[in-house]
């Protein structure tokens, strides 16, 4: 298969920093779009990917999964897309199609595994896939989404990410008016959650251990912000209809499941490397549940931005030149920033 190269910043060894380099992308297929990356997101996840820290980084590594650009080019078989459309692309760049999950449109849980768009193997020219910090990608349409024409576009990037992640359990949980929902830890995944839910109509409190964000979570919208590390604050706490749990370090998780109601949900969509313990007590009192949830598959991720527009939701970020990737990813390190960096590849 023929290839062409592409201007991409990433890194050859965990100890390195970020730097720029060419990376081949795949010429466009009868099924495929080009698209220029105008904004690339930074997660944490490419922060951990960068540094090897779940041990599973295939170097070099391009990474970015929070990606909005324009088509410049549509193969011959693609009636989704036009050039100059807008367009999004997020984690998931292909999967089985055909497996039960991915036929109700749950490509996430695709029973062969679905295809990162970065560090996953390339099915196409081998190697692994590269992501969103570069100049252009390529994608098989169907993976492509279409990105309504929000007033700041760079702040919807981490909606590819940050935004469906907190989406998908919101709605399967059936948040709306007349619940009560938590939401613990208030950084790029839990500033989305708070924003997305008083928008399904629901009643909002913040658990956080900073006292600085506590004025923060209102500002952002919540009904009430708890310092979880007041005993007598989370005394006073009780009937959550379900408690989305964003932190990704270890952290005592029955404090949260002693606030849920009867039947209540601890969902947690936050990754901590080290195991977290749950007493029988915290689930047994109450028949309560602790469950997980990954991102959500394509046609819930273009409901995502849809329903984003519509409510005016867009990130809280920190826009940088590509030129300061390496000084951005320094300070997401240190938790220096509120809430998301995202890079201006025109830059």
């Amino acid at each position: 298969m023929k290839t062409t190269l592409t201007k991409a910043f990433g890194t050859e060894a965990a100890h390195l920093p970020v730097k720029g380099m060419d990376i081949n992308r795949r010429t466009v297929l009868d099924n495929d779009v080009e698209i220029e990356i105008l904004y690339c997101g930074i997660c944490h996840s490419d922060l951990h990917v960068l540094r090897d820290d779940w041990g599973i980084t295939v170097f070099p590594v391009v990474p970015g999964h929070e990606n909005i650009g324009k088509v410049t080019k549509a193969g011959s078989k693609v009636n989704k897309f036009k050039i100059g459309d807008l367009a999004a692309i997020g984690c998931i760049v292909d999967s089985c199609g055909v497996c039960s999950h991915c036929n109700h449109g749950e490509e996430q849980y695709c029973e062969s595994g679905w295809t990162l768009v970065f560090n996953a193997p390339d099915k196409h020219i081998g190697g692994v896939t590269y992501g969103g910090f570069s100049q252009k990608i390529v994608c098989d349409a169907e993976y492509v989404l279409k990105m309504p024409e929000f007033k700041d576009l760079a702040a919807a990037a981490p909606l590819l990410c940050a935004g469906i992640t907190v989406y998908s359990p919101l709605k399967h949980w059936k948040v709306g008016p007349g619940k009560k929902v938590g939401i613990v830890g208030i950084g790029g995944l839990g500033h989305m959650a708070v924003k997305i839910a008083k928008a399904l109509g629901a009643h909002v409190t913040v658990f956080t251990t900073s006292k600085d964000k506590m004025d923060d979570a209102k500002h952002l919208g919540a009904d009430e912000a708890v310092l979880s590390k007041d005993s007598e604050q989370m005394k006073n706490q009780s009937g959550f209809d379900m408690v989305l749990d964003t932190v990704s370090a270890k952290h005592d998780v029955n404090a949260y499941l002693n606030v849920l109601k009867v039947d209540g949900s601890l969902v947690l969509v936050g990754l901590p490397s080290e195991p977290l313990e749950i007493g029988a007590f915290s689930i047994v009192s109450g028949r309560k549940s602790f469950s997980g949830s990954s991102i959500g598959g394509i046609a819930e991720t273009q409901e995502m931005l849809e329903f984003c527009y519509d409510h005016n939701i867009t990130a809280d970020i920190e826009l940088v030149k590509s030129s300061g990737i390496n000084e951005a990813l320094a300070r997401l390190e240190k938790g220096d920033v509120k809430y998301r960096f995202v890079i201006d590849m025109k830059s």
